[in-house]
């Protein structure tokens, strides 16, 4: 039993459970228990010796298979709780009747495993596709049906021990005795129903904020670096790492806004960043930064950065040319220091050192619709791109002249 469905983000997973922990719940929650109430009731009416017979053997591993597909079922769009339900059963039955033949479905908790194996099977299919008050009345149904398979069970012990006092039900409930275990049963039903159905809405609150703060999170870390932070917190520690800078800047947007209503140069901003984070996004980055009109973009890979400085010229592009403006893009790649910065009560992510400054200078000098990558990404690229001729940059801060190249479209 493997992770959870690879759609979902790590803090996703985490409070969806994984198929190992949804197995168990499933098993004690729900498959095994008609299975627990019938070994229960054989040994009671067999004794030590119907540990000598297969019933259990064949009992056992069929409601461990089945909350094992039921466990993995749940990552489906369709979880197909009705005939997941039925998993069980169908191989007890179809065991047992090998060794029993038809003698097996002479026996009332035979029976009544289908019975109520279809009927939760039919509740936990109907209950997503109810609304909210629905829904809930389902869950609480379900809970005491579940807590009457305690008392038919019992009944189907006194049919086999004391068959005078059931042959109908006003004799049966004669005895105070069973009429005490049918009225305890069902509260007790209504009992569990009530504390589920709160843990229930409580879970969904839970993981409602979650979606929330995750949400906030990934708009500062980033989906990629929000997951690393999950699943391993002390991988964002400041640590010295080799990455690829992307730098993009529209040209002379401080003057075109000069003369615009602050509505306006918000709305287009809005556009350029949708279609930076589209782009970037798809090219595997693991942080997005927007200051102003800048973009910044850090990838593991030098391919992924020059894939994606080739694709945003052409989006971004068709965002901007309608105002009459460009953006000019730089890539470099060299080793910076990496993780979480700031104090005890503030901290963000960042990338800090002379790469990522060459890289926003290598964009300063990038013309309108331009990409210029510098040579140390093309020693980082499995194949080179189209480029232009090289051209040679002094960048403050640099005792010698930077090589870089235009990517060409």
């Amino acid at each position: 039993m493997t992770a959870s469905s690879p759609s979902r983000s790590p803090l996703e997973a985490r409070l969806h459970g994984s198929v190992q922990s949804r197995f168990w719940a499933e098993l004690f929650r729900n498959t095994g228990q008609f299975p627990l109430a019938i070994l229960i009731l054989e040994f009671l009416l067999e004794g030590p010796g119907y540990l000598a017979q297969p019933d259990m053997y064949i009992l056992i591993p069929a409601a461990v298979f089945q909350a094992a597909i039921l466990a993995r079922w749940e990552d489906s769009e369709h979880p197909r709780r009705f005939w997941g339900n039925l998993i069980a059963p169908a191989i007890y039955t179809a065991g047992e009747t090998l060794f029993e033949g038809l003698v097996f479905f002479q026996a009332p908790h035979h029976l009544g495993y289908w019975a109520f194996s279809v009927c939760i099977g039919l509740l936990q299919t109907l209950r997503p596709r109810l609304p909210g008050l629905l829904k809930d009345l389902i869950l609480l149904l379900e809970d005491v049906l579940r807590a009457e398979i305690l008392f038919f069970t019992y009944v189907v012990f006194e049919i086999n021990t004391n068959p005078q006092q059931t042959i109908s039900a006003p004799i049966f409930f004669s005895d105070p005795t069973h009429g005490y275990i049918a009225l305890a049963t069902l509260m007790l039903g209504f009992s569990i129903g009530l504390a589920n159905l709160t843990a229930h809405h409580y879970l969904g609150l839970l993981q409602d904020t979650a979606r929330t703060l995750q949400r906030y999170s990934e708009w500062l870390l980033g989906r990629d670096l929000l997951g690393r932070a999950i699943t391993d917190p002390q991988s964002l520690a400041l640590a010295r790492r080799e990455r690829t800078l992307l730098f993009m800047d529209i040209r002379n947007f401080t003057r075109w806004s000069e003369n615009r209503p602050p509505e306006a140069v918000v709305n287009l901003l809005d556009r350029y960043y949708a279609a930076a984070e589209q782009v970037i996004n798809q090219h595997r980055a693991i942080k997005l930064k927007f200051t102003a009109d800048e973009v910044m973009a850090v990838f593991v890979h030098a391919e992924d950065a020059v894939q994606a400085a080739g694709e945003l010229r052409r989006r971004v592009a068709e965002e901007l040319a309608p105002h009459h403006l460009g953006a000019g893009i730089g890539i470099h790649t060299g080793p910076v220091i990496e993780g979480l910065l700031g104090s005890g009560e503030f901290k963000f992510y960042d990338v800090i050192g002379d790469t990522a400054n060459t890289a926003s200078r290598i964009e300063t000098a990038a013309a309108s619709g331009e990409a210029l990558i510098s040579a140390a990404v093309l020693e980082h690229l499995p194949s080179p791109p189209t480029l232009g001729a090289v051209r040679y940059l002094e960048l403050k801060g640099k005792s010698r002249p930077v090589a870089v190249y235009p990517l060409e479209a």
